[in-house]
């Protein structure tokens, strides 16, 4: 019987002297084999399951051929490490799906949607005192999982972690075999979502008796807090003693629980006895450092269950948290720490140029720190629960989330994908709101979505009565009613002063609205480039004639201090759905980053509107090759009082810039030089320059290691003039190679690019070539730190850069 008794425990007295950590949890990213099965026919996928007396007929079948047989040969399949999206490596397909990017997965394709892996590990004997699992964070999709030819079980959901006790199963000082099947012949979303084990996969080992997996709960008092005063803070977890103890003959355990702040002081210590009966008891953490966007202070919670009778450690759990207050208020909108804060929100997909969804962890760090230079604070998961590591960096970088569960319903499946996701990440401070739903057509509008919606409220807030309920509506009012916070996908698709009238106490933000983003350098539609297209905000809205939508957002809700902000579609360009394009298009172009994260004009709207830095940024570029002539309207996004636009030396005038806004000027386009001066209390302080340049003739690196003593290094190459100056239409091939190491991905963020993106699995990985796209170009590196790249393009002068 699996005994799951309720801890709960405060932080008073001293913690156990000399307590040993025993709790293992081991990375097995490395070294897994890899080949594609088939979804159509069983014979050709390995035979799997039409053994007589099948895997699912008897426990490790003596009949079992197939990849998930310990003897199985595995020798010709392919070595890969994860995170690995094995769609990456597909090529595309004009009908093939074009929510998935035109790449050959799906129904259609049965011989590359289905993924077998295997991997072989080492259990040494000594462990014979602990409970083995093996978990995966993330496999898309319909997984299967052996161990050691023994079927564990399945998940439908690409997006849901799943642990596998294998305890009985383990071969004690001996070969053990971990197979996976991942079927992604069926889409759970309508954008990119790869194939395979696209997020890390652990071995862990805990005691026979321990702490539930999931199980602790750190929930802070803000109800009784007030600043400069102690907080109290509870803290809870359950028992797992499946072995040991028959219900209700519980034995003397107590927990204990430290708190340790960034520094590594104890801040806060406890050790509450009993485990018979329900107690609740309170930490008190002196001095807070609470956590907020602008200081993501965080603390590491050390809960141990320790055996009071023999004074030892049974199992330790570390929690890395944060202490913040959340208030949601329909008049003012969301306070952190009771300061209010405007969400400046980005939606975004899970997937990057070169690597698709098995993004390395430091990659992920990257993005959100791109996103931050632009005045982003809040991430909206769109649509499903998030890679555990970006909550955690979402937490160390201070950006809100929120997170939303890919299937909304009340049923088992329903529940039990969400209760997951918020049992898993509900320690996280980042974390705002729970999100139950995204543009639920078949019932936004009627009854079943408002009765859905209602019942959906108690069971988000019995799993976690600290954060609300909210659900994201494309035009549908009836979903939002029951909703604690109501998500409005796109003003042009609300009423929302209208709803203002109609309920006043409701609390609201813009969970989805339009940047307006186009192809990154692309300034003119061309019939022959059908995969690029201009930025939509550069044309008049049919609706209202509106011009720059981004900034009919931002300008919206910044004017109503009711709503709470507004999340953008998207922060990057992601693989699929390229609307309003086809095929040649296979990425969509909504990012303000494209699918590199390289930005594109409206993210210098919002760096001057969302941030506190100078901003002077001219659009078009001038190199207008064949518009010669024409009439060509003059953009200019910043933060100046006024801003004075001289044209190949003619003056057009000084505007005032309006708020949140933008100042535009129609110029005849011939080469030459566009120079924009920004003036603030009459007073000259900046100055931005465009102008004609000549063809690519050098390169030049930026190489970031978005983690300290990490080897993971995004190496971005610009192409310039023989003068240093930016060459924005430049598409020459880039080669990068490096003596070792390995080069994971690269890209170039054109959404119409169908090359190849990465060395084939089994081939040199140290060199690869790839095309710019205007004048710009990614690497993804993994090599130790000073390793000397070398960077070469046919007629371009040569770079060496140091890792």
């Amino acid at each position: 019987m699996n005994l799951r008794y309720p801890l709960i425990f405060c932080i008073l007295a001293a913690a156990v002297a000399g307590a040993t950590e025993t709790r293992e949890r081991v990375s097995i990213d490395k070294g897994w084999k890899f080949a594609f099965g088939n979804a159509a026919s069983p014979e050709k996928d390995f035979g799997a399951g039409t053994e007589y007396f099948n895997y699912l007929t008897k426990a490790a079948s003596i009949h079992n051929t197939g990849p998930y047989a310990t003897e199985f040969n595995d020798s010709a399949w392919v070595t890969v490490d994860l995170p690995h999206d094995f769609v990456v490596d597909l090529p595309f397909d004009s009908v093939a799906s074009h929510s998935h990017g035109y790449k050959t997965v799906g129904y259609r394709y049965p011989e590359t949607s289905v993924g077998w892996y295997r991997k072989e590990i080492d259990i040494p004997a000594a462990d014979s005192t602990m409970r083995v699992a093996v978990a995966f964070d993330g496999i898309f999709r319909d997984s299967k999982v052996w161990f050691n030819g023994f079927y564990l079980g399945g998940e439908p959901s690409g997006y849901t972690s799943r642990s596998y006790d294998v305890t009985p199963y383990v071969n004690l000082g001996g070969k053990n075999v971990i197979t996976v099947r991942s079927d992604a012949t069926l889409e759970e979303g309508w954008f990119y979502e790869g194939g395979g084990i696209y997020r890390h996969a652990w071995l862990e080992k805990t005691p026979r008796t321990a702490i539930a997996r999931n199980s602790i709960r750190i929930l802070p008092d803000f109800d009784n807090y007030h600043p400069g005063e102690p907080l109290g803070v509870i803290v809870r977890a359950d028992a797992d003693d499946r072995e040991q103890h028959a219900e209700g003959n519980y034995p003397y355990l107590n927990l204990d629980v430290s708190v340790v702040d960034s520094e590594g002081r104890n801040v806060a210590e406890c050790s509450d006895i009993g485990i018979d009966n329900l107690m609740q008891s309170w930490v008190t953490i002196e001095n807070p450092e609470l956590w907020s966007p602008e200081n993501p202070a965080l603390y590491d919670v050390v809960v141990s269950l320790v055996d009071n009778t023999a004074g030892k450690v049974l199992d330790r759990v570390t929690v890395r948290t944060g202490f913040r207050d959340l208030r949601w208020d329909a008049d003012s909108g969301l306070f952190v720490n009771n300061r209010p804060v405007k969400l400046h929100g980005v939606n975004m997909h899970q997937d990057h140029a070169g690597v698709g969804a098995g993004i390395p962890d430091a990659l992920n760090v990257y993005r959100l720190k791109e996103l931050k230079k632009y005045g982003v604070n809040a991430y909206r998961a769109s649509h499903n629960p998030m890679t555990p590591e970006v909550l955690a960096a979402c937490d160390s970088l201070g950006i809100l989330v929120i997170e939303e569960a890919r299937l909304m319903g009340i049923n088992d499946e329903h529940v039990r994908q969400l209760r997951a996701m918020i049992d898993r990440d509900r320690n996280h401070p980042s974390v705002i709101l729970w999100s139950v739903g995204n543009e639920e057509w078949g019932i936004e509008w009627n009854d079943k979505g408002e009765r859905i919606a209602k019942e959906l409220v108690p069971i988000v807030n019995r799993l976690d009565p600290t954060r609300k309920m909210t659900v994201a509506s494309s035009g549908g009012p009836n979903v939002l009613v029951p909703a604690q916070v109501a998500g409005y996908n796109y003003i042009m698709q609300h009423p929302v002063d209208e709803h203002r009238r109609n309920y006043p106490q409701r609390v609201a933000y813009g969970s989805e609205e339009t940047s307006g983003a186009g192809t990154r350098g692309v300034y003119f539609d061309n019939p022959a480039e059908p995969g690029h297209m201009q930025s939509l905000n550069r044309v008049p809205d049919e609706k209202d004639g509106y011009v720059n939508r981004i900034e009919r957002g931002w300008k919206f809700y910044d004017e109503r201090p009711w709503l709470a902000g507004l999340f953008y579609w998207t922060g990057f360009d992601y693989r699929g759905e390229p609307n309003p394009l086809k095929y040649p298009a296979t990425g969509s172009e909504f990012g303000l980053l494209d699918y590199c994260g390289f930005p594109k004009d409206e993210a210098y709207y919002l760096k001057a509107w969302w941030t506190d830095e100078p901003v002077l940024h001219i659009l078009p570029h001038w190199n207008l090759e064949g518009h010669e002539g024409e009439t060509v309207p003059v953009w200019v996004y910043g933060n100046c009082d006024e801003v004075e636009l001289i044209v190949n030396g003619k003056n057009l005038g000084r505007k005032k810039m309006p708020r949140n806004g933008h100042l535009s000027w129609d110029a005849v386009y011939r080469p030459g030089k566009v120079t924009a001066r920004g003036y603030r209390d009459g007073k000259r302080v900046m100055t931005s320059t465009v102008e004609t340049v000549g063809k690519a003739a050098k390169m030049n690196a930026e190489v970031v290691a978005p983690v300290a003593g990490d080897n993971f290094r995004v190496v971005n190459i610009s192409l310039s003039d023989d003068k240093g100056r930016f060459a924005p239409t430049a598409c020459d091939n880039v080669t990068v190679t490096i003596p070792e190491g390995t080069i994971v991905g690269a890209g170039n963020g054109d959404p119409a690019f169908r090359g190849t993106e990465r060395p084939a699995p089994g081939e040199d990985a140290r060199s690869f070539t790839i095309p710019a796209f205007n004048g710009l170009v990614q690497f993804l590196v993994n090599a130790p730190a000073g390793t000397v790249a070398t960077v070469t393009s046919p007629g371009l002068k040569p770079l060496e850069i140091t890792l």
